[in-house]
């Protein structure tokens, strides 16, 4: 039996303190969101594919925006953004979501463009306790408790123009969109709120029209049944591709005089310079747009057209008030910004400054307070754009 010297005894400890040392890095690396070095892990999911390609990237590109004029940083530390495509709806987009929340190992989720992406993604949010703070349209959620949206409910927008359209119409109106979640929850929003103010759907039965989706590029025969019921106008939700054939056929086509309306994603960036002139004069309801005279959205503008062509729309819009709905919420959170941290955090922000005009997170659904405006395809200078022409309803409950 040998005797271990003093020697070996402090080298014994000392290998000790190292294996405890590393385990316990280990384990804080292992932790959700955290990377070391004092960087935390976000993870975005938005449609990089598919049809709502264009409307994925811009919610890309706005939440990258906020990370370039802020250092990189969101409440001061350095981002590590892992982004995924969400493809065209839940199928693909539930898959992504498990690698970002469960390999990944995320602080927070942002992004997703789909209603039904949103739903198929919801139950990974109450399993892992990651909290979502969405940047797009999102169906009504019964526990909201780590679901944020910085844009708006998807039946919202059709709330806020039905009164001016019941207004402005002598006479019924024809409602058409998409068959899926996104479609249901836009045109539900408007339907509802348009027989609340005493309108009148030229519908068959009085029941909206719903459309293949996304196999639905021909709506030539639609347009011939809008015309057989007598309709003074149109009501409609498309955006990306389905946008750009739904506007240039219809200005082809025996209805073209018939004024159109619509949720401000049928002309909204990239898809009004697709569409061109068949564009022009059409209505549409959204909660930003370029063109509104505040600081914020003046230095944001700026930003922006430094980087890309053109002008920012929503999506890039509510992503980066994601970013910054993080970046204050990471930041109060402390030394340890876990998931569950940040959550809570987001609960006590209050009033945020915005490019839209100052806005908050309501109580009750997580989604905005804000103000809706109206706005019409105008010629600006040599381009056409959406130009707002009023103020609409100050939605949000």
């Amino acid at each position: 039996m040998s005797l271990t010297t003093p020697a070996r005894s402090r080298a014994l400890a000392a290998g000790l303190l190292a294996l405890v040392l590393t385990a316990s890095t280990a384990c804080a690396a292992d932790e959700p969101g955290t990377t070391g070095g004092g960087s935390i892990k976000i993870g975005l999911l938005a449609s990089l594919s598919g049809t709502y390609q264009s409307v994925g990237k811009e919610i890309r590109d706005g939440f990258e925006l906020y990370l370039d004029t802020h250092d990189g940083k969101l409440g001061g530390r350095q981002v590590d953004l892992v982004v995924a495509d969400e493809g065209n709806g839940a199928a693909t987009a539930v898959p992504a979501a498990t690698k970002l929340l469960k390999q990944d190992r995320v602080a927070a989720l942002t992004g997703i463009v789909g209603g039904g992406s949103v739903a198929g993604v919801y139950p990974l949010l109450q399993e892992t306790k990651v909290p979502l703070v969405g940047s797009n349209g999102r169906p009504e959620i019964k526990d909201v408790s780590r679901v944020w949206h910085t844009s708006y409910l998807s039946d919202e927008p059709g709330a806020a123009i039905a009164q001016h359209v019941r207004d402005n119409v002598k006479g019924s109106v024809y409602a058409i969109g998409p068959d899926y979640q996104g479609g249901w929850d836009e045109l539900r929003g408007f339907t509802e709120a348009f027989a609340k103010a005493g309108g009148t759907l030229a519908n068959p039965d009085g029941k909206t029209t719903f459309t293949p989706f996304p196999a639905t590029t021909n709506f030539t025969p639609y347009f011939a049944r809008i015309k057989a019921s007598g309709a003074q106008a149109v009501y409609t939700f498309y955006a990306g591709s389905a946008a750009v054939d739904f506007v240039k056929q219809y200005a082809q086509s025996e209805i073209k005089d018939i004024p159109l309306y619509a949720a401000g994603f049928l002309t909204e960036g990239g898809v009004l310079n697709a569409q061109g002139e068949a564009a022009r004069d059409i209505f549409s309801v959204l909660n930003y747009s370029p063109d509104l005279d505040n600081a914020e959205n003046r230095g944001f503008v700026a930003a922006w057209k430094a980087k890309h062509d053109g002008s920012p729309t929503t999506y890039a819009l509510a992503s980066y008030d994601a970013a910054a709905v993080l970046d204050r919420a990471i930041g109060a959170a402390g030394d340890d910004p876990t998931p569950e941290a940040i959550n809570a955090q987001i609960g006590k922000l209050g009033q945020i400054a915005s490019p839209r005009g100052a806005w908050q997170f309501s109580t009750v659904t997580h989604s905005p307070v804000q103000k809706w405006y109206l706005r019409q395809v105008r010629q600006d200078g040599r381009a056409l754009s959406n130009t707002v022409v009023g103020d609409l309803a100050t939605i949000g409950r």
